[in-house]
């Protein structure tokens, strides 16, 4: 089915309808701990001469500061939107890059066609974050991502843990809120993120700091990739497709395909993403 078929039977959050109000929270900060992010993970101070694949680039958050930190930049998303916000970043910060149409590519595809990704040709950095489990299909498109990596290259995924019983409860979450009515959707989301509100303020108060509560808010993109907490919020509760694994499931799937593994941060994320970062070996 085509992306709008899928958003009409309810079976498709609209992402990029999401980090379309993203853009509007954007500022220098917020790029520049996205840039920190993918420096920390990669494990690297810049991306100068590298080429960088971007599988479902989202709000262009990332392929921005790909392309910032100098790095030649393939964006890809199966969302019309997301690939209009990518665009739009790609006009604001880079407008050469546009008329030139070489150092930075943004255009709409999808993570599920093989032919399509091996197309494309091998990267030096192939990035997914919280992208290949709303496919539809994740371990096919995690397959493909490996894919595009090329020798030496380096793969890094984010996808949602698997925590059992939780997992299916979220499922449920996400189906209600793609079932209701658009306007009822904002208020679901606020509803559905009280509990863990709650939890956060009770720490806050407990340890007589209820200034530590609001930083959460004022401040979420310190440490957060850059993002926004409200429209991560939504993009939480709302992502469908939704699917999960374990980190071994993912470790075994790529070392079987001839990568190791050379960072991971999945401690204490509950029901978010596991990140991973591989390189590839043979």
């Amino acid at each position: 089915m085509t992306h709008a078929e899928e958003v009409a039977q309810g079976d498709r959050f609209k992402f990029g309808a999401n980090w379309r109000q993203f853009l509007a929270l954007l500022n220098d900060e917020r790029i520049a701990e996205a840039e920190q992010s993918l420096r920390r993970m990669l494990e690297v101070d810049d991306l100068n001469g590298k080429t960088f694949l971007d599988i479902g680039s989202g709000s262009g958050l990332f392929s921005l500061a790909a392309r910032r930190l100098g790095a030649k930049v393939h964006s890809l998303d199966f969302d019309p939107d997301s690939v209009g916000c990518t665009e739009e970043l790609r006009r604001r910060y880079f407008p050469g890059d546009v008329r030139s149409g070489s150092d930075w590519i943004v255009e709409k595809g999808s993570a599920l066609d093989t032919e399509y990704i091996r197309g494309l040709g091998r990267f030096d950095v192939v990035y997914s974050w919280g992208v290949l489990h709303h496919t539809g299909n994740m371990w096919l498109g995690l397959g493909n991502a490996e894919l595009a990596v090329g020798p030496g290259g380096r793969l890094f995924v984010a996808i949602y843990n698997d925590v059992g019983s939780k997992t299916a409860r979220w499922l449920w979450v996400k189906q209600t809120y793609n079932a209701l009515p658009e306007f009822l959707r904002p208020l679901f989301a606020a509803v559905v993120s009280v509990p863990q509100e709650c939890k956060i303020l009770a720490r806050a108060l407990f340890n007589l700091r209820p200034g530590d509560y609001l930083r959460t808010w004022t401040d979420y993109s310190r440490g957060q990739r850059g993002m926004s907490k409200w429209r991560d919020i939504v993009d939480w509760v709302g992502g469908l497709p939704y699917e999960v694994a374990t980190p071994d499931q993912i470790f075994d799937f790529y070392r079987a395909r001839g990568f190791k593994l050379t960072k991971l941060r999945c401690g204490n994320v509950g029901i978010g993403c596991n990140e991973f970062v591989f390189i590839r070996e043979s």
